[in-house]
């Protein structure tokens, strides 16, 4: 059995963000038996479309064990032996995110984390489902989700669903005008509270998102160049592998975290000694999500804030390259800096200012 809110939610993953067709190979990989609901749903279109199906359900708390006893052969061979020949045969690829417990992960050493990380994470993952599948990742609602996001169950049932099943055909016409602009664009200044830091993003290249690799989706995204980062930022409360933060700052010098404040400065020093590439940025962009107001402590919704600003510390994504191949990508999230392109002022705090990106400001788009 599953709700109808799910069979909605299914027929948009399956139609709208992978455009399964008829024979294709997808993969539906579910963390957490919360989701099953959604796994039904999503079976039984894919049987009804004629593609293939192939399942992998995994618990949290046996993850947790494996990452804390794995070491980098133990994921080398994890990826080499199962995920990574059968990600190959596939087309397409549904991640639902169903745990509970947001800190499960919490007490994995560094160590462990890089070999996962290194070993596992970065080859089937960044290297093989990013770059060679359509692919869509989501979270799914549970009372431990509603209480992180600080909502009654029922309200943030519906909130979910709302911000999930957004008009997406809407929001990539909304985006076209920001993203025009960009294209255009040397210099981004972001000023704000703890927050002066300006880059150039001269000649990269900028993806619109509406719903075709996150639900819910709603950002526009590219790379700074990658010595090009200067000044100070602060960003909003996160978890970044199992480790909360209710804070970060960092101070930057071309390009190159130099100086960080947090609210864990242990677990923070630890995740910028990655590698190399883990102190410099690997992605930069907007979250236009006009239902998703505050954070939640979670990535998938929290990047996408109307109003907010992510500069990812890590690896670039291949479609939009600035030359950073570290093994993290953290999604780290400023809410409401002033944003300045080439010194014009576009947006003040959360509301865009120009006639022209008007009517990405919530008031406008949800009429």
């Amino acid at each position: 059995m599953y709700t109808s809110q799910d069979e909605q939610l299914a027929n948009q993953l399956l139609n709208h963000s992978v455009e399964l067709k008829s024979g294709e190979n997808i993969m539906l990989q579910l963390i957490g038996l919360n989701g099953i609901g959604i796994i039904r749903a999503l079976v039984e279109k894919i049987r009804d479309i004629g593609a293939h199906p192939f399942i992998k359900i995994e618990d949290p708390e046996t993850n947790r064990l494996l990452l804390e006893a794995g070491d980098e052969f133990f994921w080398e061979n994890q990826a080499n032996v199962d995920q990574l020949p059968l990600m190959k045969q596939m087309d397409a690829f549904v991640g639902i995110r169903a745990a509970e417990n947001i800190y499960e992960n919490s007490r994995v050493s560094k160590l462990a984390n890089s070999a996962y990380s290194k070993h596992f994470l970065n080859p089937v993952h960044f290297k093989q489902r990013v770059e060679h599948t359509r692919w869509v990742v989501l979270r799914y609602p549970s009372p431990a989700f509603a209480m992180n996001a600080k909502m009654p169950t029922s309200r943030f049932t519906n909130f979910y669903y709302n911000a999930c099943l957004l008009d997406y055909n809407k929001l990539e016409e909304a985006m076209k005008p920001l993203e025009d602009i960009l294209r255009r664009t040397n210099i981004i200044h972001l000023k704000g509270e703890g927050t002066n830091i300006t880059f150039s993003v001269k000649g990269q290249n900028w993806i619109p998102c509406f719903g075709k690799r996150n639900i819910p989706d709603g950002e526009l995204f590219s790379s700074p160049l990658i010595d090009s980062v200067n000044g100070y930022i602060t960003y909003t409360a996160t978890v970044y592998q199992g480790k909360p933060f209710e804070f970060v700052k960092l101070t930057v010098k071309d390009g190159v975290v130099t100086e960080f404040d947090s609210s864990n400065n242990t677990a923070l020093e630890e995740i910028l000694a990655t590698d190399e590439g883990s102190r410099r940025f690997g992605e930069f962009s907007f979250g236009l999500n006009p239902i998703i107001e505050k954070p939640m402590y979670d990535i998938l919704f929290d990047e996408k804030i109307y109003g907010s600003n992510h500069l990812t510390l890590g690896k670039d994504y291949e479609i939009a390259a600035n030359g950073n191949s570290s093994n993290i990508h953290w999604d780290l999230v400023c809410i409401g800096p002033d944003v300045y392109l080439d010194g014009l002022l576009v947006r003040k705090g959360r509301l865009f200012i120009t006639d022209e990106l008007k009517v990405l400001n919530p008031e406008n788009f949800i009429l």
